[in-house]
């Protein structure tokens, strides 16, 4: 069965796009006022502190990640409501994490755009879920979908160590199990998640479909900011997989529509 929520209202998507939009420029909350030019450093000191007090618990998302997928495997009629719940509170406690911190510059600050919007995926999510508008099948899949596997990889990893202000590869195969920003950092959990419902595509959620990938490129190409400094230059790298990940799947999602 295909959930493909047919004859919506031409107007729904963009108007959702431009919600989504709206929602990213939200500006920051600091308790120190700052520069509005300023408002990519407040983001950048809020993610740089945000995940630190809970990386010792990194593990736990990449063991239930891979368990899933098992499932995923055993019993795909029940990871089609664990997936898509899964990763919907999965949103809620990056929502929780990494959209606010307390940093030495700025004070306590909140990420105002993310944590709204990850508040609604985890909504949009856990609906999915509880609706069992997911169905889970390896049969069939294009062999060309296999060959995004390196980068969901490549998320799954995180491969990267930061020395001041500097972000570096850090190719430690104990990350693979290890890595706190997995779990706890939207730029890496949501190509992992998309890449699953490419796979499952077309038997998922497509407004849910949609409006994960729209708002992940959305903030790949936020991050491409990364790449006009060697300093940074790994971190462009890895959010690779989010901007990669969201264009084929709005991709497949717009000839589908």
């Amino acid at each position: 069965m295909t959930h493909q929520n047919p004859k919506r209202r031409k107007w729904l998507y963009p108007a959702v796009y431009v919600f989504l939009v709206v929602i990213a420029l939200l500006p920051p909350i600091a308790e120190v006022p700052y520069d509005p030019r300023d408002t990519q450093d407040v983001i950048w000191h809020i993610l740089a502190a945000a995940i630190q007090p809970y990386e010792a618990w990194g593990w736990v998302f990449h063991v239930a990640t891979l368990i899933l997928v098992a499932l995923a495997v055993w019993r795909p009629q029940w990871a089609g409501r664990a997936i898509p719940a899964y990763f919907g509170l999965n949103y809620w406690v990056i929502a929780a994490v990494q959209t606010n911190a307390v940093t030495e510059k700025y004070g306590f600050a909140v990420h105002t755009g993310a944590l709204v919007a990850e508040v609604l995926l985890g909504v949009l999510w856990l609906w999915v879920a509880w609706k069992g508008r997911l169905e889970v099948s390896f049969r069939g899949i294009p062999t060309w979908r296999w060959f995004l596997a390196p980068l969901a990889l490549l998320a799954f990893w995180t491969p990267v160590a930061v020395e001041g202000n500097r972000v570096l590869p850090n190719f430690n195969p104990l990350l693979l199990l290890t890595s706190p920003e997995y779990g706890f950092a939207y730029c890496l959990m949501t190509p992992v998640f998309l890449f699953l419902l490419i796979l499952f595509y077309p038997n998922v959620d497509l407004f849910a479909f949609r409006v994960t990938a729209f708002n992940g490129l959305l903030y790949g190409l936020f991050n491409l900011t990364h790449w006009a400094s060697p300093d940074t230059l790994w971190m462009g790298v890895m959010h690779l997989p989010l901007q990669v990940m969201s264009i084929v799947a709005l991709g497949m999602a717009w000839r589908r529509a």
